[in-house]
């Protein structure tokens, strides 16, 4: 081995047992590799950053036991996405300045698939006008699975891994992407972090009654703790989805619901959903999307006795996915969506997400137009 690799300079960032666990994490992570250059290529990534990514699982998780075994797991899926990334992409990794996203001749758009071109062959069809248009950045609304009738306009979502059936598959998604790329253009799609919807298969195994999927999310068997939180949090949607909590009769709990009833808040206080949810970020990486657009960063970290939003927790955890995403998606970035005041905005902007939603502007545009 490398010893250049093998061994991490031990700072203040770094305890020792930091180094013991990167030092058996070393051999864990050869075994998932049958290709000697990704296995090293993966190593020379993950070492300079390190330091920084224990800091921040060890600050959300290292109370817990099991941390060396969370930790390890999610240094996996990383490993696995960077082994699943297809070759167009490594090379789009290998050429890209890092501020790629930052030049002058950026010009963005976005549209509804259905809405603009009926299905992703209609939007095919469109890209020799996207490019005419001199669009370097198209951001395709909500495209995924999603429950019939009410859906959030489809930031709830019932699968990251699946297309809408009336909009085409995913494989269709990954070669318009292609082709957006070779035709300069930068394929964005949203990831909502902060929740699901309640016809995710982690909510049907929760709803059957399997305990590790209920701690997927944040269900309660009784009042007690949703009261507990709910004295200081506001509601989103008042009138049209009043309360944080909803009942669910097939498993007789409480379940935590910041927008509506049927989109159920994650549980990143558990490192296994952390886990998984890297595992659909890296996966989206590798269908060609070139930014994500991180929705609800604001709520993604609960605390009894605040509003839980804006924890900072909530900064740990977006920056310990862009660490994870540089390392096995290096040409990946990431947008944040703050619907917070602007001075909770910008804090998400740097080590977390390379760009922001603009959500004064489109407060202002809106109240332009009225």
């Amino acid at each position: 081995m490398n010893t250049c690799l093998g061994r991490l300079a031990i700072s203040t960032a770094l305890e020792e047992d930091a180094q013991q666990l990167w030092e058996d994490l070393l051999p864990r992570l050869a075994a998932l590799f049958t290709d000697e250059t990704d296995r090293a290529l993966f190593v020379a990534r993950l070492a300079p950053v390190y330091p920084r990514l224990h800091t921040l699982l060890h600050t959300l998780y290292g109370t817990r036991a099991d941390f060396a075994e969370q930790i390890a797991a999610i240094c996996a899926t990383a490993a696995r996405g960077l082994a699943a990334r297809p070759q167009p992409l490594r090379a789009l990794d290998a050429s890209r300045p890092p501020d790629w996203f930052a030049h002058q001749r950026m010009v963005g758009g976005m549209c509804y698939v259905d809405r603009y071109a009926t299905n992703l062959a209609g939007l095919r069809e469109c890209i020799p006008y996207f490019r005419e248009l001199g669009l370097t950045y198209l951001h395709l609304m909500p495209l995924f699975r999603a429950p019939l009738g009410e859906n959030d306009g489809g930031y709830a979502v019932s699968s990251f891994r699946e297309v809408r059936p009336d909009l085409g598959t995913m494989a269709e998604f990954a070669d318009i992407a292609a082709e957006l790329r070779a035709n300069g253009i930068s394929p964005v799609l949203d990831f909502v972090l902060n929740h699901t919807a309640d016809d995710h298969e982690w909510a049907l195994r929760a709803k059957a009654g399997n305990p590790v999927y209920q701690d997927f999310y944040l269900t309660f068997p009784d009042r007690t703790l949703p009261d507990a939180y709910g004295a200081t949090l506001r509601e989103i949607f008042p009138e049209q989805a009043p309360g944080n909590f909803t009942f669910v009769p097939e498993m007789a709990r409480w379940v935590w619901t910041t927008f509506h009833q049927y989109q159920w808040d994650l549980h990143y206080a558990n490192p296994v959903v952390f886990d998984a949810m890297l595992g659909e970020l890296l996966f989206l990486a590798n269908q060609g999307v070139e930014v994500l657009r991180m929705d609800a960063v604001a709520f993604i970290w609960k605390e009894v006795g605040t509003s839980s939003e804006n924890r900072p927790e909530a900064h740990l955890i977006i920056e310990a996915l862009n660490l994870l995403a540089c390392v096995a998606a290096p040409s990946l970035i990431f947008k944040s969506e703050a619907i917070v005041h602007p001075d909770e905005v910008v804090k998400y902007i740097g080590q977390e997400c390379e760009i922001s939603y603009n959500p004064l502007l489109m407060v202002l545009l809106w109240q332009a137009m009225a």
